[in-house]
């Protein structure tokens, strides 16, 4: 069959640019045998990286008709399905992350990132002289969702928490971390809390499930993601929540009560902690102040149109969440 493969290309220090190539190629041939038809036979300058060629490495992740995916796993027809241009592939680097070339990226982010949550099972741990580190065939399977990540960059690149925050880790390095929790044998986990709860952490995530859908091994990074968060607020159960906890709890709760957000108290219950919190009060002034000069200073609230039916939606879900945790408590017993 005829198929156009369009590639996003980019030299060392210069501007990206399109470039098509015209293939004669089998629908059942994969993305990665078209890349490497076109190396080996129109241009051998075409940069990518590859290895395995059976979904194991990881190597060959890229964007592929606007998302992250391993070009060895996606085939011709498949793809051909997704394209928005008839007989057309497009392909691209991934995001998030610096290209060195064509559709090569730097990974030292990714790989700095994975290495800020530590993922590896605490020292502690090992003062266990000579003995082995046993676990059952329950214990281990708790690992096995985590495990199976390749360290492909797919959720990575396609994360809009990374983009709009850098300081974010990233939903890879926060599925290790799970996975650093859900270890029985690991014995730091108040101080993994700690370290997680911050907006460079797990508050960083949008929630936007991009992880989740490109991730080509399931590992489902947003599930591990809201375990840690579940963690973290069970822990801070009856104690003074800190401000991300705060961010979300407080949003859940305005919009409860109004439908929507009322922008007024929204700062005032989380950064100043409903008048708890002086110096976050006065941090909210000259805002405060810039915003009633502007005319933006919402002077009155009402509530949304079916306030009541998100009231009782926002309770059912609560209830249920209350009703897992329950028993989640119950089976650990």
């Amino acid at each position: 069959m005829e198929l156009n493969v369009q590639i996003l290309r980019q030299a060392p220090d210069a501007a990206p640019y399109s470039q098509t190539f015209r293939l004669d190629i089998s629908p059942g041939a994969t993305v990665l045998d078209c890349l490497n038809q076109i190396k080996w036979s129109q241009d051998g300058t075409l940069a990518f990286r590859k290895n395995c060629r059976n979904t194991i490495c990881g190597s060959c992740g890229m964007r592929i008709n606007g998302r992250a995916a391993l070009a060895c796993q996606n085939s011709v027809a498949n793809e051909l399905k997704r394209s928005l241009q008839p007989q057309t592939i497009t392909i691209a680097p991934l995001g998030n992350l610096p290209v060195v070339r064509d559709l090569i990226v730097d990974m030292q982010p990714f790989w700095q990132n994975l290495d800020d949550v530590n993922p590896y099972v605490s020292t502690a741990a090992r003062s266990l002289g000579e003995g082995e580190f046993r676990q059952t065939p329950g214990q281990r399977a708790k690992l096995n969702e985590m495990g199976n990540c390749i360290m492909c960059g797919a959720c990575y690149s396609d994360c809009n928490g990374k983009e709009v925050n850098p300081e974010f880790v990233g939903p890879h390095a926060l599925a290790k971390a799970y996975r650093m929790l859900a270890d029985n044998r690991d014995q730091a986990t108040d101080q993994r809390l700690e370290e997680y709860n911050s907006t460079a952490g797990v508050w960083g995530c949008t929630r936007c499930f991009n992880c989740n859908t490109v991730c080509p091994m399931d590992v489902a990074p947003l599930d591990q993601i809201s375990k840690i968060k579940g963690e973290i607020l069970t822990q801070a159960q009856g104690l003074p929540a800190p401000r991300p906890i705060r961010h979300r709890q407080v949003l859940v709760d305005l919009v409860k009560r109004g439908g929507w957000v009322d922008e007024r108290k929204f700062g005032l219950e989380v950064v100043g902690n409903k008048f708890r919190d002086l110096r976050g009060l006065l941090s909210l002034l000259p805002l405060g102040w810039r915003m009633v000069q502007r005319g933006k200073f919402p002077m009155s609230f009402e509530k949304s149109a079916g306030q009541a039916q998100v009231q009782g939606l926002i309770e059912s879900v609560q209830s249920l969440e209350k009703s897992q945790a329950h028993q989640g408590v119950r089976s650990h017993e």
